[in-house]
């Protein structure tokens, strides 16, 4: 997993507008508290998130026991999501997952069938966020072409179009899991507070 530390400038930067920066830091530790669970339960005692900024490791870990922290690789973030998962394949083997902390409806069936697609062939499987990026990756071995898309890129809503290209052009068998939310934008807050499946944490968060 890569995330960024809750009072890192960058936590859901977008946000600032609504809930200011205490807001947007209680609103990250909760989704990352969320997101470790979540990947220690799909992966017991492999789960490591890599985080930014790097000094932050340590407030990062007391939030998420069980978990593996360590600082982010620098580069853009193709680069980083490169350099995490060949890290995880180096220390553990594969298949890897990789996600970051903004998905709070992320759950063990997603995991699940991102392994399936793997486990009947398939070389990737991605899972689709709303904002046109990707919200999980399951590889079945290192494929670090995938993440290599031009800086500016990853800052726009068309990672998973050419992140598919990519596959498609190294003719890779891909499979697709079902759409999911990121919590970026102001939007996509109202649209999770309205949200019965919202977890309970993240709408405490986001309304307190």
């Amino acid at each position: 997993m890569l995330a960024d530390a809750p009072r890192s400038p960058a936590a859901l930067a977008a946000l600032d507008p609504l809930l200011g920066a205490q807001g947007r830091a209680r609103v990250q530790a909760a989704l990352l508290a969320l997101a470790a669970g979540w990947a220690a339960a799909v992966t017991p005692g492999r789960a490591t998130i890599a985080v930014e900024p790097a000094g932050a490791a340590a407030d990062v870990a007391a939030l998420t026991p069980g978990v593996r922290v360590e600082p982010q690789a620098g580069g853009h973030p193709g680069e980083r999501v490169a350099a995490a998962v060949a890290a995880a394949f180096d220390r553990h083997g594969g298949p890897v997952l990789v996600t970051g902390a903004g998905v709070p409806r992320l759950s063990p069936a997603h995991a699940a069938a991102a392994l399936g697609d793997l486990a009947g062939g398939a070389e990737a499987s991605f899972g689709p966020a709303m904002d046109g990026g990707w919200y999980l990756t399951a590889l079945a071995a290192p494929r670090p072409e995938l993440f290599d898309l031009a800086a500016e890129v990853w800052q726009g809503p068309v990672v998973m179009a050419r992140t598919l290209e990519v596959a498609q052009r190294l003719g890779m068998e891909v499979g697709l899991l079902r759409m999911e939310r990121r919590l970026v934008t102001a939007g996509d807050a109202r649209a999770l507070l309205a949200d019965p499946l919202t977890p309970p944490a993240v709408r405490a968060a986001l309304t307190a």
